[in-house]
């Protein structure tokens, strides 16, 4: 499992570079007894209090990429405000739509001392509001939309749905740096110069 970092998910992040943040305790159970760390049950919603929950490394590394418009205040409003539902593949998500934009937050809290971060992303809701919205430009929508149809279609080359999409501003998505231009079916890594069709084939040749 990930190694876990301690941190408030209404916050600004931690720095990545810190080795001494500790890590949030699990609470005591009636009496005073710590209750067993991996007997919750999966079934039972997890905490709404941001300030709980731990990050794992994969999540700290989403914070920096460029692209995914996932911060810590956002997380933290996931967390008290939105919708939560099970997925089978990943467990509980917490799932917040603001101007358009749903953020998407993977927890967990059943194997670990305590609530932690996963992942988490955005895609597109309403892409009207996106676009309306004096919050993002076009070029982030555009960014949101291919990288979440890369991420959803990622064993299949997908040029259809990547030519409507005007990139200029790189962002990383496995291991490369990519960028695209309307009318082009593929994607092009800023620092390798290969083009790809699907999430699968960047993930198959490494960036050189």
């Amino acid at each position: 499992m990930a190694s876990r970092h301690g941190g408030s998910g209404a916050g600004r992040a931690a720095d990545p570079k810190s080795a001494d943040v500790s890590l949030p305790t699990a609470p005591r159970g009636p009496g005073g007894s710590r209750p067993d760390l991996g007997g919750r049950d999966v079934s039972a919603p997890p905490s709404r209090d941001p300030t709980t929950y731990a990050q794992t490394d994969h999540f700290r590394q989403r914070l920096c990429q460029q692209g995914r418009y996932v911060t810590l205040p956002t997380v933290g409003e996931a967390i008290r405000r939105g919708q939560l539902r099970w997925n089978t593949s990943d467990g509980w998500r917490f799932a917040l739509v603001e101007d358009g934009v749903r953020y998407v937050i993977v927890v967990g809290d059943t194997e670990t001392p305590s609530p932690v971060l996963v992942t988490g992303w955005t895609e597109i809701a309403d892409w009207d509001a996106v676009v309306d919205s004096d919050r993002w430009s076009e070029l982030d929508a555009h960014t949101i939309r291919l990288r979440a149809d890369l991420s959803s279609h990622k064993e299949r080359q997908i040029p259809g749905r990547i030519r409507p999409r005007v990139v200029s501003r790189a962002f990383e998505i496995g291991g490369h740096r990519v960028a695209t231009a309307a009318g082009e079916g593929f994607v092009e890594c800023a620092d390798c110069g290969g083009r790809f069709r699907s999430k699968r084939a960047l993930r198959e040749r490494h960036c050189q």
